[in-house]
């Protein structure tokens, strides 16, 4: 980018926006008019390129950032968020779901905070929430997971502690960026007693055209195989006994839009005086 920007005003702005969990319509109402006022978009992996609507007029570059595979360091792209923020532009980063969820957005914030850039955190739709809810699995639910906990499934060494301070299937546990550690989670979880039928789901590119899910059991967790149409999109695990209602919810749904539309439509039409 050319240093033109900078005639542009004397202080820009960062803004560090949650997108949610992929479709461009569950962005928030903020994070759409921040997009809308942008300059220029930082936008990660994970953000749908269908936000591209809300800011047709900012430049748009990739700093993809995910798990296990090569991209650019968190310290480059906090040096460009300064800089072009001191050109006067005002830059949105944008981050699939919450900047401050396992989005490295705390990181981000203090190196604008160091630096004197003024910034705004526009909070979105955690995909360790959205993501489940959207295959009909509510996180808690009474009588069934009163809590849940969340975390990223890279690495054993970093996981594995907190698996083994869960009593078992005291919780729903959400496990994000676990696809590939599906099996040694699965393993480590039934090591700790959890029930081998403890009910267990993998999601699969949420709301993107990768979309793909799968649900059984804890047990059968680790032999859960995602298609190659869906492999390369983001995941996450959702395991106790919460995933049990995702048939239930997912039926009940079905039925009742084809029941209300069946019996709506007649009475629309009657009330528009239409045969």
């Amino acid at each position: 980018m050319s240093d033109a920007g900078a005639t542009k005003s004397t202080v820009g702005r960062v803004c560090l926006v949650g997108a949610g969990p992929g479709s461009a319509d569950l962005i928030t109402v903020r994070g759409a008019r921040r997009l809308a006022e942008a300059d220029l978009v930082l936008y990660d992996a994970l953000a749908s390129e269908e936000m591209r609507i809300y800011a047709p007029q900012a430049r748009w570059f990739f700093v993809g950032k995910r798990a296990c595979r090569q991209s650019i360091q968190q310290e480059v792209l906090n040096r460009l968020l300064v800089k072009y923020a001191r050109r006067g532009l005002q830059v949105v980063r944008l981050k699939c779901g919450d900047p401050f969820v396992f989005g490295r957005g705390g990181e981000e914030a203090l190196a604008l905070a160091r630096a004197g850039v003024p910034f705004e955190i526009i909070p979105g739709l955690t995909t360790a929430v959205a993501a489940p809810a959207l295959a009909g699995i509510p996180v808690t639910h009474r009588g069934l997971a009163s809590s849940f906990a969340v975390i990223t499934g890279h690495h054993e060494a970093t996981y594995a502690p907190l698996l083994d301070g869960l009593p078992p299937e005291s919780l729903t546990l959400v496990v994000l960026m676990g696809l590939g550690q599906r099996a040694r989670i699965a393993d480590r979880l039934l090591a700790r007693g959890w029930s081998r039928e403890t009910p267990a789901a993998v999601i699969v590119g949420a709301t993107t055209p990768q979309s793909w899910q799968w649900t059984g059991t804890l047990g059968a967790l680790g032999a859960a195989e995602i298609p190659a149409a869906s492999a390369g999109a983001p995941g996450l695990l959702v395991i106790g006994a919460v995933v049990g209602l995702a048939a239930e919810l997912a039926a009940d749904l079905s039925s009742d839009l084809a029941s209300d539309l069946a019996s709506d439509a007649p009475m629309r039409r009657n009330e528009k005086g239409e045969s």
